[in-house]
């Protein structure tokens, strides 16, 4: 995927809206985490609330996405197969090493993005480089680092291709859909993870109807927070921002998991989590410094070279 070699300054008033909406995206998503828990007490197998979850916003969106070209549609697929694949390796590196490495792993993804965009032409700044390390060294205190029981090579591996691929997602996400609405590209994600989800829960043997209002109940908040707000708000924030700032923006859903698990299930966080959640919020911070503007003349000299 080929990058141009550096994004346009925002205006002022889209850099505002792209940080609302990628501070929103990252508390939707990190509701995700509670309504997990919720789902597993009310008996509800992980693939299967996920196949409902992305069955119930796939359904809901999809007739709203009419007028779309061919190609529209298979770029909104294509970045939904993205997603799927990051999902896949993800649950993947889960059944291998611990939650919390792989969570390192999946939030690498700033990193990531920001190594593949080099790759592609579009040199990092110093202040995405100190943004990076920051968030880094927030969500190691955060979510903790690999220990022994996490030396399965495949599991790593795993865990690594989740951040790879969530970043190329992102990646993906800024180049493709750029003038694609977000409800639309949300439908087609959703669409390719319900039958992702459907066929891993099928192949588990733990595919089912929910039976009961607290099931359901589950299931339509993960459909509405973590998925109806969260996706389109984070599409709104990669096209306003790219996706270099909104990755590392990503990095508070952590954090605001810890403060959701502690309101709502008691859990509180020790000395080492709240250190980590301030590095990871300063982080953020340092990654929505504004470019410094290249001058004209330099503009033009570097346009000649290309």
């Amino acid at each position: 995927m080929t990058l141009p070699p550096d994004r346009p300054a925002p205006a002022p008033a889209n850099v505002r809206t792209g940080l609302l909406l990628g501070v929103v995206s990252a508390l939707a998503f990190s509701t995700l985490g509670v309504w997990g828990k919720l789902a597993g007490q009310v008996g509800l197998e992980a693939f299967n609330a996920l196949a409902w979850r992305f069955a119930a916003v796939a359904l809901l969106l999809l007739p709203l996405s009419r007028g779309l070209s061919g190609p529209d549609r298979r770029r909104m697929l294509g970045v939904g197969v993205l997603y799927a694949a990051a999902t896949i390796c993800y649950f993947g590196a889960l059944e291998r090493v611990t939650a919390g490495a792989t969570a390192l792993l999946l939030y690498l993804a700033p990193a990531f993005v920001i190594l593949l965009a080099w790759l592609s032409g579009r040199a990092p700044r110093r202040t995405q480089l100190g943004a990076v390390t920051l968030a880094g060294a927030g969500l190691a205190l955060v979510i903790g680092l690999p220990g022994p029981a996490d030396r399965d090579p495949a599991g790593l591996l795993l865990g690594a291709g989740a951040g790879v691929l969530y970043a190329t997602y992102l990646l993906a996400s800024e180049r493709l859909l750029a003038g694609v609405p977000a409800l639309a590209s949300t439908a087609h994600m959703a669409l390719v993870a319900a039958l992702v989800f459907t066929g891993l829960a099928a192949g588990g043997g733990t595919l089912g109807v929910p039976d009961t209002a607290a099931q359901w109940g589950v299931i339509a908040a993960m459909a509405l927070l973590p998925t109806l707000i969260a996706v389109p708000a984070l599409y709104g924030a990669v096209r306003h921002l790219g996706a270099a700032r909104t990755s590392l923006l990503g990095t508070l859903e952590p954090l605001f998991t810890v403060i959701l698990a502690g309101a709502v299930l008691g859990e509180q966080p020790g000395p080492g989590v709240v250190l980590g959640g301030a590095l990871i919020l300063a982080g953020a911070l340092l990654a929505q410094w504004p470019a410094r503007p290249v001058p004209a003349r330099e503009r033009r000299g570097l346009s000649g070279r290309r």
